[in-house]
């Protein structure tokens, strides 16, 4: 089944903790995976930007959840325990997610909620004037805040590559030639870019064609050809490229399914880079784009407060 959210795992969690013990963040994790019938690729999902599997995560939310509503406690960092109030809870046999709506029926979550509020609004009038972060599509009760931002950063970042695309696609010859050598030389080819440009030769058809060195003493080259194609890459063209070098093959269109099935059957190393990847190169290497903001998440350092 699907990775439940952190609502799902609530009422769940609650009854775990019924026994009266006191549990630890990783037992529950794993009393909660096999409660949901997570498969192993299910519990070794993780989260994009973050050490932690979803399950973990979303546990540590919920178990975040059922403190703030005085249902449970941690009378010691990294454990759980149920209250009185828990149990006066599940006494009236409860079912479903726990919403924010059925927490709302607890003082201490009301006043957390308020005290949040409170905090926003504040924090609002001093950064009136600062850029805000976006809104994330789709975000709803049940997603985490990190999970919010993970999802507000996809969509960023997709709209990021599809504007980089359309940028490659109409930019100057003379100037794409100089993002493919930038590049380049970013991934560690060519050693510098007045190197990475002497070993290449323009040819006035809207890219580069030729060798670059690998390493800072040439002791292997790389055949290179970068173009604007306007149409997508068929096998032709890659059976004109081949050569005796390896060679990398950079289009701002795509490859169609033959160009990559012949290219992955060649004895010589031969990397195709679309359109696509070309963007994800040039973002990860901070080629073309430069960074608006910045956003630090930081979380509780337990070995600090272990330390004697």
């Amino acid at each position: 089944m699907a990775i439940p959210k952190y609502d799902e795992i609530m009422l769940p969690l609650l009854k775990v903790l019924s026994d009266g013990q006191s549990h630890t963040k990783r037992e529950l994790t794993e009393k909660m995976a096999d409660h949901f019938g997570l498969t192993a690729d299910e519990r070794q999902q993780m989260l994009p930007s973050t050490r932690a599997t979803y399950i973990k995560h979303r546990t540590g939310w919920a178990a975040f959840g059922l403190r703030k509503a005085g249902l449970a406690t941690n009378p010691v960092e990294g454990t759980l325990v149920i209250t009185d109030e828990g149990r006066k809870f599940l006494a009236t046999n409860p079912s479903g997610r726990l919403t924010r709506a059925v927490l709302m029926q607890f003082e201490p979550f009301r006043q957390f909620i308020a005290e949040m509020k409170e905090r926003n609004a504040a924090a609002a009038k001093k950064t009136a004037a600062l850029p805000q972060p976006p809104a994330v599509s789709g975000a709803d009760e049940q997603t985490t805040p990190e999970e919010q931002i993970e999802s507000a950063f996809a969509e960023l970042r997709e709209t990021l590559i599809t504007d980089l695309r359309t940028k490659l696609a109409s930019v100057d010859p003379f100037r794409f030639e100089r993002v493919v050598l930038d590049l380049l030389v970013a991934m560690g080819y060519g050693g510098s870019f007045s190197e990475a440009a002497a070993v290449t030769r323009k040819i006035g058809d809207e890219g580069i064609d030729g060798v670059i060195n690998e390493d800072r003493l040439g002791l292997d080259v790389i055949y290179v050809q970068a173009k604007r194609w306007k149409n997508n890459v068929g096998r032709p063209d890659i059976q004109s490229f081949v050569g005796a070098l390896a060679g990398i093959f950079i289009a701002t269109s795509a490859f169609v399914d033959n160009a990559r099935e012949y290219a992955a059957g060649l004895h010589q190393k031969v990397i195709l880079i679309d359109g696509r990847r070309l963007a994800e190169l040039m973002i990860e290497h901070s080629i073309g784009v430069a960074e608006e903001h910045a956003y630090r998440v930081k979380k509780i350092d337990s070995d600090y407060f272990d330390e004697a």
